[in-house]
């Protein structure tokens, strides 16, 4: 639906030039956009291909499954519904370490297939179940230890200290997290 709404966007705005055979301005900003991105994907590639690196060394180390698994007996108190040692456990906690580490295109295949599992405990399969809604609050405000992207969209833009973030971002994601679980079993009380 978003990309319908942005196409209408850019198909009136491209037609309101030529209508004022302003053309110029779509094709300036057409170059200007692309040598943005271009530029912004040389910039922040390394910092990505870094932390994506190390990412993959705690991964074949066994440090993402260990994190995995300590998270795992969190989870059992967030997800009561989801019984013991079910795929959807590990699947979560894997999209959250993920998450974690500012790897949100990592985390996005375990978040699809947490959803596709949860899915299978679901007995309406047109209404998201309790599981469901927690796992999509948790993983919105999801806590983030390194925000890779913004570290790179900082460094991109000149930032003096680029790295200055990391603690403003754990703490306000850690709050948000928490508020979000709050407002969470909050509603689950009235609305279940």
């Amino acid at each position: 639906m978003v990309n319908k709404i942005w196409g209408c966007f850019i198909i009136i705005g491209i037609l309101y030039c030529l209508l004022n055979k302003n053309i110029e301005i779509v094709n300036n900003a057409i170059l200007d956009s692309t040598k943005t991105s271009f530029d912004m994907i040389i910039k922040i590639f390394p910092v990505m291909a870094l932390w994506l690196g190390i990412a993959k060394i705690a991964e074949v180390s066994g440090l993402l499954k260990k994190l995995s698994c300590k998270i795992s007996t969190l989870l059992k108190y967030i997800f009561p519904e989801i019984p013991k040692n079910h795929e959807s456990l590990s699947y979560i906690s894997s999209n959250i370490i993920a998450n974690m580490f500012g790897l949100g295109n990592a985390a996005t295949p375990f978040g699809l297939k947490a959803m596709q599992s949860l899915q299978e405990l679901n007995k309406k399969k047109d209404t998201a179940t309790r599981s469901m809604i927690t796992f999509l609050v948790l993983n919105t405000s999801g806590v983030t230890i390194m925000p890779t992207t913004i570290i790179s969209l900082r460094m991109m833009y000149g930032s003096v200290d680029p790295t200055s973030i990391v603690l403003p971002c754990i703490i306000i994601t850690f709050l948000s997290t928490l508020l979000g679980l709050m407002i969470d079993r909050i509603l689950a009380r009235f609305y279940v």
